[in-house]
């Protein structure tokens, strides 16, 4: 029967423990895929590797062990107490003002090294941070020859970590000799009322007092390191719930304000008094963006670094919420909309392309809804069919994490085609030819007028060129929209910044 009940416990606590740590899991992992860009840019990444990495695994291994290891020797104790109390009633009056010391002495301990553990968990993020840096800029530290210096960095940041580790292990030897000092009191009084009452107790009972007695200060020495243990290692699940329950960005489907399937059909886009931030208690970045854009029209957008030129496409993807105003996109407020609903409707073509580790086929059309022969057109008209073509398995392709296997001109060519496939109403183009030569340049630009023809597109572009045959030119600085018009009209007005800037660029 003694067996059967430990196989339960043990069971319990495992499957219990499983279980926890499953829902802690997946509520961390749920809400870190869901969270607006700006939290990962105040946190670093091993601040997000140390909660899935080491807290985790404390979690998982260490607490179930914790919670059984103490409800065990807590039974123990009690036992151990009842056995004393029972060969020795006089000494139901020392156990309460040893209890009470004992007690003392366990919080003391306890709140210092809960504070250590949780300095010892946050200066471990350094750590992770700076490792995954250097394996990412190797290439670079080698070039510069600066490995020692990254070893060094490193070394400091381990030192850093112990500071907070020493301190615990000396905190430990501390709680250890006032522990024994507990321990031995007990010993010494069940010794002694012995010696009083030995015209009572027999020697048998004597004998199984202070067997019992002798035993106390081990119990107690694991009491408290069971109960110092599994109060320290909380503050993983601390650590954890703290990143699970960071507010969330918008849902990605709001049900009551679903747009029809064919939304938008116009590719209207109106910004109405539209201001934004990166976050509470920062400047504006833009101010006052009133402007309206034509369905089919091609804007281009321009502007000195940190004009805010990436921050007004930000928000048309609401990576970045408004901090006042509104953007209509054929008369609706994008606002009040899920951010699937908004994000599927728009497609770009970012600065850095983004590749996923899969095949090049999973890559141009990763939900499968195209034929073979419409991705060989889209790779076609990106002028990349050849390469591909020259593949062994050719769409079937691997691709590594990142497309490090691929030229970022190619990678670029690689979102520029899975741009035709998907081919919304509205376009957008973020430094989309600047990994790429003038000649590709040029061939990428006609592709797109001439595929594109019929949708609004919106171009940001450090090459002036790329935008001289948009319909209209806006000129963004500090955040503000200072011109607006035709390109043949700025270039025309000598004293307009366009004009300027052309002339820096040599196009006039």
């Amino acid at each position: 029967m003694p067996g059967v009940l430990a196989a339960v416990v043990a069971l319990s606590v495992a499957f219990g423990g499983i279980m926890a740590s499953d829902t802690l899991f997946v509520g961390l992992l749920t809400n870190l895929v869901h969270l607006p860009m700006q939290v990962y840019q105040q946190h670093s990444m091993g601040q997000f590797i140390n909660r899935y990495s080491s807290d985790i695994a404390e979690i998982d291994f260490v607490m179930p062990y914790s919670v059984r290891s103490m409800a065990n020797i807590i039974l123990q104790l009690l036992s151990v107490v009842v056995i004393i109390v029972y060969a020795a009633p006089v000494l139901a009056i020392i156990v309460p003002v040893l209890a009470i010391l004992y007690y003392a002495i366990e919080r003391f301990y306890v709140a210092t090294s809960r504070q250590l553990k949780r300095l010892e968990s946050t200066l471990r993020s350094p750590i992770y941070s700076h490792f995954g840096e250097s394996i990412n800029g190797v290439a670079t530290i080698r070039a510069f020859g600066q490995q020692n210096v990254f070893i060094q960095s490193s070394e400091n940041k381990v030192d850093e970590n112990n500071r907070c580790y020493y301190p615990s292990i000396v905190a430990n030897r501390w709680l250890a000799v006032r522990l024994e000092f507990v321990g031995n009191s007990v010993v010494f009084f069940a010794c002694l009322f012995a010696v009083f009452g030995r015209a009572t107790l027999t020697g048998g009972t004597v004998g199984l007092s202070v067997t019992y007695a002798l035993n106390v200060t081990q119990t107690l020495n694991w009491l408290v390191r069971m109960t110092t243990e599994l109060e320290t290692n909380i503050i993983a699940v601390e650590r954890v719930k703290e990143y699970s329950e960071i507010p969330r960005e918008a849902p990605l489907i709001i049900a009551e304000t679903t747009p029809e399937k064919t939304w938008p059909q116009k590719g209207e886009i109106v910004f109405s008094n539209y201001c934004v931030r990166y976050r509470d208690g920062l400047d504006l970045v833009l101010k006052d963006i009133t402007c309206r854009i034509q369905p089919s029209e091609k804007i281009g957008i321009v502007g000195r670094t940190g004009a805010g030129k990436s921050s007004l496409l930000l928000g048309l993807f609401r990576i970045i919420e408004s901090a006042s105003g509104n953007i209509y996109i054929d008369g609706v407020d994008i606002s009040k909309l899920g951010l699937h609903h908004l994000r599927s409707k728009l497609t770009i073509i970012p600065q850095e392309p983004v590749l996923f580790s899969g095949t090049l086929r999973m890559n141009l059309d990763p939900f499968d809804v195209h034929l073979d022969t419409t991705i060989w057109r889209a790779l076609e008209h990106a002028h990349l069919k050849s390469f591909v073509e020259s593949l062994p398995k050719k769409l079937y392709h691997n691709c590594t994490e990142g497309g490090e296997n691929l030229s970022v001109g190619q990678r670029q060519l690689i979102c520029l085609a899975r741009a035709l496939l998907r081919k919304t109403q509205i376009l957008i183009l973020d430094e989309a030819t600047a990994a790429v030569d003038m000649e590709t340049d040029k061939l990428i630009q006609e592709t797109i007028w001439q595929e594109f023809e019929s949708c609004t597109i919106l171009t940001i572009a450090h090459r002036l060129n790329t935008v001289l045959n948009s319909n209209r030119v806006m000129v963004l600085d500090a955040g503000r929209i200072i011109e607006f018009d035709s390109p043949s009209k700025l270039l025309s007005n000598a004293d307009s910044v366009f004009f300027k800037m052309a002339c820096d660029a040599n196009l006039v």
